[in-house]
């Protein structure tokens, strides 16, 4: 038998034994619950389109509904792409990264190097993120897999802001085809629309883009392809299309009546606007919810000022149809430099899950209820009184929403003025009518290496044909520029991917 005192001693070393096992045990919890607090934590870098970082109001409400610890970089949207590209050189990306579409080009290759992650295989176990629009999933493929989650834009803003007014006192009605507009804008600035008895009005307002401006939305009007079109199967850029030189010839019209401001190939979208605002302009071509904005700034100087807003404009052929964007504004991917393993992609996967839900995404995108919207005829209503605070605190987030209202169940924004919500049913009209970019998702190296410049040759030559530089045999030898520099090279190996 043993005695007491060693009894003892068993019974003390046990209970040593017995503390120390329960201390490491401790310790590999205590270590375990510090691993899941860093995997908890999701990292991202966010562009910053308002003057101000927004305070942690959303971000609190965020990481209280996903239990999700956020580590947002705000970067001013002027600067974001250099500093997506330094980040990414010095292997310093976050989890998750919005890009631009210019970007995403830019990261083909490191994505087909495997840099980042494939996530297609992965939305199918999310209900949320499993509800993304397969035709503009589409639209991001690289190599026929998914990478990126999207942010959701309408496929086609594109119509005319017009002054309504001016119309009026013309008796003029909106116009329906390209005849008709072009009659607008004669009228708006010969025929004196304002009744000042001066020669201060112009029918158009343009500026200098090929993409935003007129000439892209007018383009598809004629029947101009967007970007490429298909002859006998084969693509072909749009300006070696006639419909491009029917635009051209219908601008350089416009343009040598001065029914254009003179100036417009160098002039910003904000002159551009501000001569609509001024009551300078009559006729914009573009998104047609500036409508909402520029109401806003005009009624300060006319309170009588009347704008509508229009889409179906036919060309000659008597068809009407309108570019497509691709369905997105930006595209979110996910660098396996700041993302290691399977299971933490799923978490991260799991916090945008949360962003398209109902409450997610009008958190994101309206605020809380009641304090930075309300809700009238079942769509999001900022008010007025709220306004500053709504740009403060919400508008900032917007960056972050993945998907649109048909995938997310968000509200629509409400508005009190007619035709910003005619605009958005405009939009919806315009899904009908879509000219889509059969070479989107297609890669050519060369474009990827030498796509500034090439774009640079034939939209100098399309100004200065519009303008009156260059005539017809000009624009052709401008092609041909194109062409031997690299154009050809362009054409091959969108055409061997094309019919891959």
């Amino acid at each position: 038998m043993l005695n007491r005192k060693r009894l003892v001693q068993i019974v003390f070393l046990a209970a040593i034994l017995c503390f120390l096992g329960a201390c490491s045990k401790t310790e590999e919890t205590d270590s375990k619950n510090l691993d899941n607090d860093e995997s908890d934590e999701i990292s991202i870098m966010v562009p910053l389109h308002t003057p101000e970082v927004p305070n942690d109001k959303l971000k609190n409400e965020l990481e209280k509904a996903t239990g999700f610890s956020l580590d947002i970089t705000w970067i001013p949207a002027s600067n974001y792409d250099d500093r997506v590209n330094s980040a990414f050189a010095t292997n310093s990306l976050t989890q998750a990264v919005p890009t631009g579409y210019g970007t995403f080009i830019q990261f083909i290759d490191a994505i087909q190097d495997g840099q980042f992650w494939e996530i297609g295989p992965y939305l199918d176990e999310f209900d949320n993120l499993s509800k993304l629009n397969e035709d503009i999933l589409s639209n991001q493929l690289v190599d026929d897999k998914l990478y990126s989650l999207y942010m959701g834009r309408p496929r086609s803003r594109a119509g005319i802001i017009y002054r309504k007014d001016w119309a009026d006192t013309l008796g003029l009605s909106t116009p329906t085809n390209t005849a008709e507009l072009y009659e607008m804008i004669k009228a708006f600035t010969e025929e004196d629309p304002n009744k000042s008895g001066e020669d201060d009005t112009l029918g158009l307002v343009d500026r200098t883009t090929l993409t935003g401006g007129s000439f892209k939305t007018m383009s598809s009007w004629f029947g101009t392809p967007n970007n490429w079109g298909e002859v006998d199967g084969e693509l072909l850029p749009e300006f070696m299309f006639p419909e491009y030189k029917e635009t051209l010839n219908y601008l350089k019209k416009i343009h040598s009546n001065n029914y254009v401001n003179e100036d417009f190939p160098v002039t910003s979208k904000t002159d551009q606007v501000e001569m609509m605002v001024n009551g300078t302009g009559g006729v914009y071509v573009g998104t047609m919810g500036d409508v909402q904005s520029m109401y806003n700034d005009a009624i300060e100087l006319n309170p009588d000022v009347e704008f509508d807003v229009h889409n179906y404009i036919e060309g000659p052929d008597g068809e009407y149809g309108v570019f497509s964007n691709p369905g997105f504004g930006s595209l979110v991917l996910f660098p396996k430099s700041a993302i290691e393993t399977e299971e933490e992609l799923k978490k991260v996967l799991e916090f945008f899950d949360y962003l398209m839900t109902e409450d997610g995404a009008n958190l994101i995108i309206w605020g809380i209820e009641d304090e930075h919207y309300e809700v009238v005829d079942g769509k999001a209503n900022i008010m007025d009184e709220n306004q500053h605070l709504h740009d403060l605190e919400v508008k900032p987030y917007s960056s972050f929403e993945i998907g649109e209202s048909a995938s997310n169940g968000r509200y629509e924004g409400y508005y009190s003025y007619e035709p910003r919500t005619k605009a958005d049913m405009l939009y919806e009209d315009n899904d009908n009518y879509l000219i889509e970019d059969p070479a989107f998702t297609l890669i050519s190296e060369t474009y990827l290496n030498n796509g500034g410049h090439l774009d640079q040759i034939i939209e100098d030559a399309t100004y200065n044909y519009i303008i009156g530089q260059i005539d017809e045999a000009g624009f052709d030898e401008a092609v041909e520029n194109w062409r031997n520099s690299g154009g050809d090279a362009v054409i091959s190996e969108y055409n061997e991917a094309y019919k891959k």
